[in-house]
């Protein structure tokens, strides 16, 4: 059921992002490539990630995010089953391992 993203195109999108050195640049490079919305959704997703991490209930998580049971089920889906992906940049967060220059 996994689509490819192994592509070119996306090669090139990572690329882009890890050359940016400061959340600035992040907030304009992103701004130009997402519309709010899509920005929107994915920084929710990343808090409510988070928020599964810390054992809050689903309805805690909604009440809070306003995330939907189905958008929190997926996440939820991912932190156990997907790449580890969340818990890599969660743990790196927690370190202070940062690539943002002068961030943590």
């Amino acid at each position: 059921m996994s689509k490819k993203i192994h592509t070119e195109a996306v090669d090139e999108l990572f690329e882009a992002i890890m050359c940016l050195k400061s959340k600035e640049e992040c907030y304009l490079f992103f701004e130009d490539v997402c519309t709010i919305n899509e920005l929107l959704s994915l920084s929710q997703r990343f808090e409510v990630a988070h928020m599964l991490k810390e054992k809050k209930t689903y309805l805690e998580i909604a009440e809070k995010t306003g995330a939907s049971t189905a958008t929190i089920s997926r996440v939820n889906r991912s932190l156990n089953y997907g790449n580890d992906g969340y818990e890599m940049v969660f743990e790196r967060m927690k370190n202070g391992d940062s690539r943002i220059a002068g961030e943590a």
